[in-house]
Protein backbone atom coordinates (compact mmCIF):
# COMPACT_ATOMS: atom_id res chain seq x y z
CA UNK A 1 0.00 0.00 0.00
CA UNK A 2 1.24 3.49 -0.79
CA UNK A 3 2.00 5.68 2.23
CA UNK A 4 -0.74 8.16 1.40
CA UNK A 5 -3.41 5.44 1.52
CA UNK A 6 -2.47 4.58 5.09
CA UNK A 7 -3.45 6.21 8.34
CA UNK A 8 -2.40 9.87 8.72
CA UNK A 9 -2.34 12.11 11.79
CA UNK A 10 -3.34 15.58 10.61
CA UNK A 11 -2.13 18.39 12.89
CA UNK A 12 -2.56 22.14 12.94
CA UNK A 13 -2.37 25.02 15.41
CA UNK A 14 -3.34 28.68 15.45
CA UNK A 15 -1.26 30.96 17.64
CA UNK A 16 -0.74 34.37 19.19
CA UNK A 17 1.86 35.22 16.53
CA UNK A 18 4.70 33.94 14.37
CA UNK A 19 7.65 33.61 16.76
CA UNK A 20 8.48 29.97 17.39
CA UNK A 21 10.27 30.89 20.61
CA UNK A 22 7.74 33.15 22.30
CA UNK A 23 4.27 32.80 20.79
CA UNK A 24 1.59 30.53 22.18
CA UNK A 25 -1.04 28.06 20.99
CA UNK A 26 -4.61 29.39 20.84
CA UNK A 27 -6.35 26.55 18.99
CA UNK A 28 -5.19 23.12 17.88
CA UNK A 29 -6.51 20.02 16.16
CA UNK A 30 -5.35 16.43 15.67
CA UNK A 31 -7.31 14.20 13.28
CA UNK A 32 -6.54 10.56 12.55
CA UNK A 33 -7.79 9.92 9.02
CA UNK A 34 -7.49 7.46 6.16
CA UNK A 35 -6.26 3.90 6.08
CA UNK A 36 -9.73 2.51 5.56
CA UNK A 37 -10.81 3.48 9.06
CA UNK A 38 -13.16 6.12 10.39
CA UNK A 39 -11.84 9.53 11.33
CA UNK A 40 -11.06 10.37 14.96
CA UNK A 41 -10.61 14.07 15.71
CA UNK A 42 -9.82 16.24 18.72
CA UNK A 43 -9.71 20.00 18.86
CA UNK A 44 -8.74 22.45 21.57
CA UNK A 45 -9.47 26.06 22.42
CA UNK A 46 -6.57 27.10 24.65
CA UNK A 47 -6.13 29.86 27.18
CA UNK A 48 -2.58 30.83 26.19
CA UNK A 49 -1.90 32.70 29.42
CA UNK A 50 -0.94 35.86 27.51
CA UNK A 51 -2.90 38.46 25.57
CA UNK A 52 -3.85 37.54 22.02
CA UNK A 53 -2.83 40.42 19.72
CA UNK A 54 -5.56 41.96 17.60
CA UNK A 55 -3.75 41.00 14.41
CA UNK A 56 -3.78 37.33 15.46
CA UNK A 57 -7.49 37.51 16.35
CA UNK A 58 -8.13 38.97 12.89
CA UNK A 59 -6.71 35.77 11.40
CA UNK A 60 -8.21 33.01 13.56
CA UNK A 61 -11.15 34.91 15.13
CA UNK A 62 -10.31 33.89 18.71
CA UNK A 63 -10.57 36.79 21.14
CA UNK A 64 -9.03 37.15 24.58
CA UNK A 65 -12.49 36.85 26.11
CA UNK A 66 -13.16 33.56 24.32
CA UNK A 67 -9.79 32.09 25.28
CA UNK A 68 -10.09 33.12 28.92
CA UNK A 69 -13.71 32.03 29.43
CA UNK A 70 -13.80 28.87 27.29
CA UNK A 71 -10.18 27.81 26.78
CA UNK A 72 -8.49 24.95 28.63
CA UNK A 73 -5.19 25.62 30.42
CA UNK A 74 -2.26 25.53 28.02
CA UNK A 75 -0.40 22.83 29.96
CA UNK A 76 -3.42 20.51 29.77
CA UNK A 77 -3.88 21.02 26.03
CA UNK A 78 -0.17 20.63 25.24
CA UNK A 79 -0.02 17.37 27.23
CA UNK A 80 -3.03 15.95 25.37
CA UNK A 81 -1.82 17.07 21.93
CA UNK A 82 1.68 15.74 22.49
CA UNK A 83 0.35 12.42 23.79
CA UNK A 84 -1.87 11.90 20.73
CA UNK A 85 0.93 12.69 18.29
CA UNK A 86 3.38 10.45 20.17
CA UNK A 87 0.91 7.57 20.05
CA UNK A 88 0.50 8.03 16.31
CA UNK A 89 4.26 8.06 15.75
CA UNK A 90 4.74 4.97 17.92
CA UNK A 91 2.38 3.21 15.50
CA UNK A 92 4.32 4.54 12.49
CA UNK A 93 1.48 6.88 11.57
CA UNK A 94 3.01 10.04 10.09
CA UNK A 95 2.09 13.49 11.32
CA UNK A 96 0.86 15.64 8.44
CA UNK A 97 1.25 19.37 8.98
CA UNK A 98 1.50 22.26 6.56
CA UNK A 99 4.71 24.18 7.34
CA UNK A 100 5.43 21.59 10.02
CA UNK A 101 8.55 23.39 11.23
CA UNK A 102 6.37 26.13 12.70
CA UNK A 103 3.63 24.00 14.26
CA UNK A 104 5.88 21.33 15.72
CA UNK A 105 8.44 23.81 17.05
CA UNK A 106 5.74 25.90 18.72
CA UNK A 107 4.39 22.69 20.29
CA UNK A 108 7.91 21.80 21.46
CA UNK A 109 8.44 25.19 23.09
CA UNK A 110 5.01 25.11 24.72
CA UNK A 111 5.84 21.70 26.19
CA UNK A 112 9.08 22.99 27.67
CA UNK A 113 7.35 26.13 28.92
CA UNK A 114 4.72 24.14 30.82
CA UNK A 115 6.79 21.22 32.09
CA UNK A 116 5.40 18.73 29.56
CA UNK A 117 7.70 16.09 28.06
CA UNK A 118 8.29 17.30 24.47
CA UNK A 119 7.25 15.15 21.53
CA UNK A 120 10.82 14.67 20.32
CA UNK A 121 11.78 13.21 23.72
CA UNK A 122 8.76 10.90 23.84
CA UNK A 123 9.70 9.24 20.57
CA UNK A 124 13.37 8.71 21.35
CA UNK A 125 14.80 11.80 19.66
CA UNK A 126 14.60 13.28 16.16
CA UNK A 127 14.93 9.84 14.53
CA UNK A 128 11.56 8.92 16.04
CA UNK A 129 9.76 11.66 14.15
CA UNK A 130 7.83 10.85 10.98
CA UNK A 131 6.34 13.89 9.28
CA UNK A 132 4.75 14.79 5.95
CA UNK A 133 4.78 18.49 5.07
CA UNK A 134 2.90 19.58 1.93
CA UNK A 135 4.68 22.94 2.08
CA UNK A 136 8.11 21.32 1.73
CA UNK A 137 6.78 18.89 -0.87
CA UNK A 138 5.34 21.65 -3.03
CA UNK A 139 8.57 23.64 -2.87
CA UNK A 140 10.43 20.53 -4.01
CA UNK A 141 8.11 19.37 -6.78
CA UNK A 142 6.80 22.75 -7.92
CA UNK A 143 9.89 24.92 -7.48
CA UNK A 144 8.79 27.63 -9.87
CA UNK A 145 5.35 28.32 -8.46
CA UNK A 146 4.68 32.05 -8.78
CA UNK A 147 3.36 34.16 -5.94
CA UNK A 148 2.58 33.05 -2.42
CA UNK A 149 2.62 29.45 -1.28
CA UNK A 150 0.13 29.03 1.56
CA UNK A 151 -2.39 26.34 2.46
CA UNK A 152 -5.36 28.07 0.84
CA UNK A 153 -3.54 28.63 -2.45
CA UNK A 154 -2.26 25.06 -2.64
CA UNK A 155 -5.67 23.65 -1.74
CA UNK A 156 -7.20 25.63 -4.58
CA UNK A 157 -4.50 24.45 -6.97
CA UNK A 158 -4.99 20.80 -6.01
CA UNK A 159 -8.82 21.07 -5.77
CA UNK A 160 -8.85 20.32 -2.05
CA UNK A 161 -11.83 21.82 -0.16
CA UNK A 162 -10.96 24.35 2.53
CA UNK A 163 -14.09 26.13 3.69
CA UNK A 164 -12.89 27.54 7.03
CA UNK A 165 -9.26 28.60 6.62
CA UNK A 166 -7.38 29.35 9.85
CA UNK A 167 -9.66 27.12 11.90
CA UNK A 168 -7.25 24.49 13.19
CA UNK A 169 -9.52 21.51 12.54
CA UNK A 170 -10.25 22.61 8.98
CA UNK A 171 -6.60 23.35 8.23
CA UNK A 172 -5.44 20.02 9.67
CA UNK A 173 -7.82 18.02 7.49
CA UNK A 174 -6.97 20.14 4.46
CA UNK A 175 -3.26 19.43 4.97
CA UNK A 176 -3.90 15.67 5.02
CA UNK A 177 -6.09 15.85 1.93
CA UNK A 178 -3.48 18.00 0.21
CA UNK A 179 -0.73 15.48 0.97
CA UNK A 180 -2.96 12.71 -0.40
CA UNK A 181 -3.76 14.66 -3.55
CA UNK A 182 -0.09 15.56 -4.16
CA UNK A 183 1.05 11.97 -3.78
CA UNK A 184 -1.78 10.53 -5.88
CA UNK A 185 -0.83 12.85 -8.75
CA UNK A 186 2.94 12.32 -8.54
CA UNK A 187 4.25 8.80 -9.07
CA UNK A 188 7.70 9.61 -7.69
CA UNK A 189 6.28 11.06 -4.48
CA UNK A 190 3.52 8.51 -4.13
CA UNK A 191 5.78 5.47 -4.42
CA UNK A 192 8.40 6.63 -1.94
CA UNK A 193 8.87 4.65 1.25
CA UNK A 194 7.55 6.66 4.18
CA UNK A 195 10.73 6.76 6.27
CA UNK A 196 12.82 7.62 3.19
CA UNK A 197 10.42 10.46 2.40
CA UNK A 198 10.83 11.87 5.89
CA UNK A 199 14.61 11.88 5.53
CA UNK A 200 14.39 13.45 2.08
CA UNK A 201 12.21 16.26 3.43
CA UNK A 202 14.92 17.05 5.99
CA UNK A 203 17.35 17.44 3.09
CA UNK A 204 14.93 19.35 0.87
CA UNK A 205 13.96 21.78 3.63
CA UNK A 206 17.64 22.56 4.28
CA UNK A 207 18.27 23.11 0.57
CA UNK A 208 15.19 25.31 0.23
CA UNK A 209 16.30 27.45 3.15
CA UNK A 210 19.81 27.79 1.73
CA UNK A 211 18.44 28.85 -1.65
CA UNK A 212 16.22 31.48 -0.03
CA UNK A 213 19.13 32.68 2.09
CA UNK A 214 21.26 33.09 -1.04
CA UNK A 215 18.47 34.98 -2.77
CA UNK A 216 18.07 37.35 0.17
CA UNK A 217 21.82 37.91 0.24
CA UNK A 218 21.77 38.79 -3.45
CA UNK A 219 19.14 41.44 -2.65
CA UNK A 220 21.16 42.88 0.21
CA UNK A 221 18.80 41.47 2.83
CA UNK A 222 20.20 40.05 6.07
CA UNK A 223 17.36 37.76 7.21
CA UNK A 224 18.48 34.41 8.59
CA UNK A 225 16.47 31.49 7.23
CA UNK A 226 16.00 28.44 9.42
CA UNK A 227 16.79 25.21 7.61
CA UNK A 228 16.22 22.61 10.31
CA UNK A 229 13.06 20.56 9.83
CA UNK A 230 10.63 19.43 11.23
CA UNK A 231 11.51 20.72 14.73
CA UNK A 232 14.03 23.47 15.40
CA UNK A 233 16.21 22.19 18.28
CA UNK A 234 15.89 23.99 21.59
CA UNK A 235 19.18 25.76 22.29
CA UNK A 236 19.63 25.87 26.05
CA UNK A 237 22.76 28.00 25.69
CA UNK A 238 20.71 30.81 24.21
CA UNK A 239 17.44 30.49 26.06
CA UNK A 240 16.16 28.94 29.25
CA UNK A 241 12.73 27.60 30.04
CA UNK A 242 12.30 30.53 32.44
CA UNK A 243 12.87 32.89 29.52
CA UNK A 244 10.35 30.92 27.46
CA UNK A 245 7.78 31.47 30.18
CA UNK A 246 8.38 35.21 30.38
Amino acid sequence: MNWFDGRLAAFDIETTGTSIESDRIVTAAVSLVGGGEGSASRSWLVNPGVAIPAEATAVHKITNEMAQSEGVPAAEAVEEITTLLAQALENEIPVVAFNARFDLTILDREARRHGVVPLVDRVGGPDGLLVIDPYVLDKQFNKYRKGRRNLAILCEDFTVPLTDAHAADADALAAARLAWRMASRNDVLGHMELFELHELQIQWAAEQAAELQDYFASQGRIEQIEGTWPVVPFDRSLQTVDQLAA
